[in-house]
């Protein structure tokens, strides 16, 4: 049987099969998590800095993960960039993505008989349940919470989803993307994604970054209630009178 972090089968030593079971957990932090440095995955799962660096090295060796520099939205402070480790093609198959060549053909086939138009209202199509699904759980969600909400939706059908406040608005966080190959090919199917985001939350949001174009986690941007501008000593005169 395969270990999906090791790419091998499961040993029958006590300390190799603890190893594994532990480099499946490392494994598993960073699909569940996104990209993450060596010190949040020790921190994370409550290990010495030396042992992940350790289950890490293996996870290079295999292929599974490798290391980047942290991409990082907005002004870059001093120093070099935190180097986080993402998991590549072969460790994201290794549990168990849903990289289908039948569907990518198929939506080729779609492509060259009705062209861009076509491949779009099947994106729109495919989404649209999934819309109806989610739609009562947010519209019943305080406007605070909906977001939050989204997110548990969407982890419960394998999304690995998260949200995070970012300046004035949170982002929402996919961490796996079963049909990432084929939205590389395509990327109609992001672009309803998106439509259908901003549709439930109710307002205008913006796609950041996707697993298809080769981002460690789809991002998207939800902006907040608009800030309230200070009153003025003259503007609260007038406002007196």
């Amino acid at each position: 049987m395969k270990n999906p972090a090791t790419g091998g089968a499961a040993s029958h030593g006590t300390g190799s099969a603890r190893d594994e079971s532990t480099r499946d957990r490392v494994a598993r932090s960073i699909l569940t998590n996104g990209p993450s440095s060596a010190a949040v995955l020790a921190e994370r799962l409550e290990l010495t800095p030396a042992a992940v660096r350790r289950h890490l090295d293996h996870l290079l060796d295999q292929g599974l993960v490798e290391a980047r520099e942290e991409r990082v939205y907005g002004p870059r402070g001093r120093g070099r960039p935190a180097k986080v480790f993402v998991l590549t093609d072969t460790g994201r198959h290794a549990f168990h993505q849903a990289y289908d060549d039948l569907a990518a053909t198929a939506m080729r086939f779609i492509a060259e008989a009705g062209g861009d138009d076509a491949v779009a209202e099947f994106a729109r199509r495919r989404v649209a349940e999934v819309e109806d699904r989610y739609r009562e759980q947010v519209a019943l969600a305080p406007e605070s919470r909906k977001a939050e909400v989204l997110a548990q939706a969407l982890t419960a059908d394998g999304y690995a989803a998260s949200t995070a406040e970012a300046g004035h608005g949170a982002q929402l966080c996919q961490h796996h993307c079963p049909v990432a190959h084929v939205a590389e090919q395509f990327p109609q199917l992001c672009e309803a994604e998106t439509e259908v985001f901003s549709r439930l939350l109710g307002k205008h949001v913006q796609r950041l970054a996707t697993i298809a174009h080769g981002d460690g986690v789809c991002t998207t941007h939800i902006p907040g209630p608009a800030p309230v501008a200070p009153v003025t000593d003259g503007e609260s005169a007038r406002t007196t009178r």
